[in-house]
C-alpha cells in the first residue's frame, strides 16, 4: 500500500479530512517502516521476537507437526541490541554536544539557546533514529521533543523530497482500543488537534481545549496568551510561525534503515544455540541405568525400581536369570557450541562496528587501543554527520548558524596521556595542559585557573615581603 505524499495532503478530500487523517495512520502503520521498527522495540527491551515465540515441534507419524510439550524450553534472550545501539550513542553524543562559535567571554551562546534539557533531547532522537531508521525532532519554542516513526505519519514533498507536513497519533494504551485516539496534524502555517468521540469518530478539537470543534481550528507554532482574572480564560492576542515545518527527519546513517536489519539473523542464532544448550543441560540426565533381562516387570515397577535407586543407589540383581544393571553417564557436548557462540558475537561485534572491550588486553597502549577503535571511529562519522545534519536544521529554524562540534567517549591509557602532556608542558599554557589531562573535567579547568592564580599571588606577597628590608634599616657592620 502506497504512503500519501504531501500533495495527497493539501489536495482535495472527497470524504473530508478526517477521513484522510485516519487513512494516513492505517497506511503508515502497514508500511515495512513500522513493522521493522516494532519489531525493533522488542528487541530494545531484551524480548526477542524468533526466541520468544520459538516452539519445539514434534512430527507425527501421520506428518502432522504438534508442539512437544514434555522438552524443556528455555528462552534466554540477550541484549546486544540496546547494548550496541547505546554504545554508539554514548560514543558520539555521552559527552554533549558543543558549537564552534563562542562568543568572546567563553560562553557557547548557541548551546544556551537550544536549553539546558537539549543533550538529552537530542540524544534520545538518535537513539530512536538508530533502532526505527528514523526519527523526528520538533522544535516547540523553547524545548525538543522527539517523535518516534511509531507514533508520527512523515508527508514528504513529490517535488523536493522535503519533509513539509506530518501527524503525529498516540493512545494511551495501544493494546486497549477502547481509548481514544488522540492526532496532532502538523504543517507550515500552524497545527490543529483531532481525537476520537465516543462513535468513533475522527473529530478536530477547538484550541487548547478538549471541546469537539465544529471544523479545523489551526493555532500557529508561536501563539501569545493573555488571562483575564475574572475568568481565568486564555485568549489569543498573536500568532505566528517559523516559515517552515519545525520538525526535521533525523538519520542514524547514510544507508536510512534500522539497525536491527541484517543484525536480528545474528541476534537469533546466538540465542538459539545459548537457548539449546540450555535445554540440553535440563533434558539430558545425568547419570542413567541400562536394565537386562528385566523385561516383565511393568511401568509402575520399573518406576518403583526408578525411584529407588534414586533414593538408596542399591539395586538388587538376580544373577540367576541374567540380570544386570549398568550405569551410564552423559556428557553434553559444549565446545562446538562455545566455540561457535564465541564467533558469532566477535561477528557481531564487528559488523556492528563497536567495540568490545573484553579484546582490549590491560595496559594496552594508546596505539593499541586506538586500533581497536578504528571501526567504531568509521561508523561514528557516518552517524555524527547525520546527526549533524538534523542539528543544522534545528538551528535554521530559530535563524542561527553554527555548527555543532563531538566529543567522543572513549577510554584510552591515562598515564600514557599525561605523560606525553607532561612532556609537551614546557611549549603549552596552562590552561591548554589542564585540558588535555585525561583525569580534569572541562568544568573543573575555570576554578583550577582561578585557585593557581590566587596562589601565586600570595606566593608573590610573601616573595616581596621577605626582600624589604627591616623598619630600623640594615643593621650596622662593627
Amino acid at each position: 500500500m502506497a504512503i500519501y505524499t504531501y500533495q495527497d495532503l493539501i489536495g482535495p478530500h472527497d470524504e473530508g479530512l478526517s477521513h484522510f487523517i485516519r487513512s494516513a495512520i492505517d497506511r503508515h502503520e502497514s508500511s515495512a517502516l513500522v513493522r521493522t521498527a516494532k519489531v525493533a522495540d522488542l528487541y530494545d527491551h531484551q524480548q526477542n521476537k524468533t526466541i520468544n515465540e520459538y516452539v519445539r515441534i514434534l512430527y507425527t507419524l501421520g506428518g502432522s507437526e504438534v508442539e512437544d510439550y514434555t522438552a524443556s524450553n528455555s528462552k534466554i534472550a540477550s541484549n546486544f541490541f540496546n547494548s550496541l545501539n547505546t554504545q554508539r550513542v554514548q560514543y558520539s553524543l555521552g559527552n554533549g554536544v558543543s558549537f564552534l562559535d563562542p562568543d568572546e567571554e567563553g560562553e557557547d551562546t548557541t548551546k544556551e539557546a537550544l536549553g539546558k534539557y537539549f543533550d538529552h533531547d537530542i540524544t534520545e532522537a538518535a537513539y530512536y533514529a538508530l533502532i526505527h531508521g528514523v526519527s523526528f525532532p520538533f522544535w516547540n519554542l523553547d524545548r525538543l521533543h522527539r517523535f518516534k516513526v511509531t507514533e508520527f505519519v512523515p508527508f514528504w514533498d513529490e517535488h523536493t523530497g522535503e519533509l513539509r507536513a506530518g501527524i503525529r497519533y498516540w493512545r494511551l494504551d495501544d493494546a486497549d482500543r477502547k481509548r481514544p485516539l488522540n492526532v496532532v496534524l502538523y504543517r507550515e502555517e500552524g497545527y490543529s488537534r483531532w481525537r476520537e468521540d465516543e462513535g468513533r469518530d475522527l473529530r478536530p478539537l477547538a484550541g487548547q481545549g478538549d471541546d469537539f470543534a465544529p471544523e479545523e481550528v489551526v493555532v500557529g507554532y508561536k501563539t501569545t496568551y493573555r488571562y483575564t482574572e475574572a475568568d481565568g480564560e486564555a485568549e489569543v492576542i498573536g500568532e505566528d510561525s517559523y516559515g517552515r515545518l519545525p520538525i526535521v527527519p533525523m538519520y542514524a546513517s547514510r544507508l536510512q534503515q534500522s539497525t536491527l536489519v541484517g543484525m536480528q539473523q545474528a541476534i537469533d542464532s546466538f540465542d538459539l544455540v545459548r537457548s539449546g544448550f540450555a535445554n540440553d543441560m535440563t533434558d539430558c540426565a545425568m547419570i542413567y541405568w541400562l536394565v537386562e533381562n528385566y523385561g516383565g516387570m511393568t511401568d509402575a515397577e520399573l518406576a518403583q525400581f526408578r525411584d529407588r535407586m534414586k533414593l538408596t543407589h542399591i539395586a538388587p540383581v538376580d544373577s540367576a536369570s541374567g540380570g544386570k544393571v549398568t550405569p551410564f553417564t552423559q556428557e553434553i557436548p559444549y565446545q562446538a557450541r562455545e566455540t561457535y557462540l564465541h564467533e558469532i558475537r566477535a561477528g557481531i561485534y564487528e559488523d556492528f562496528g563497536a567495540l568490545d572491550v573484553h579484546t582490549v588486553a590491560a595496559g594496552a597502549t594508546n596505539d593499541h587501543i586506538d586500533a581497536a577503535y578504528q571501526p567504531m571511529d568509521d561508523r561514528a562519522s557516518d552517524f555524527e554527520y547525520c546527526v549533524g545534519e538534523a542539528i543544522h536544521q534545528i538551528l535554521a529554524i530559530q535563524g542561527i548558524d553554527d555548527s555543532p562540534r563531538f566529543k567522543r567517549k572513549r577510554i584510552s591509557n591515562q598515564m600514557e596521556q599525561v605523560q606525553m602532556v607532561v612532556l609537551e608542558a614546557p611549549y603549552l599554557d596552562r590552561q591548554t595542559i589542564l585540558s588535555k589531562l585525561p583525569n580534569i573535567d572541562s568544568s573543573e579547568i575555570a576554578a583550577i585557573m582561578e585557585a593557581q592564580e590566587a596562589s601565586d599571588m600570595d606566593m608573590m606577597g610573601i616573595m616581596a615581603a621577605a626582600e624589604e628590608p627591616p623598619a630600623g634599616g640594615l643593621p650596622s657592620e662593627e
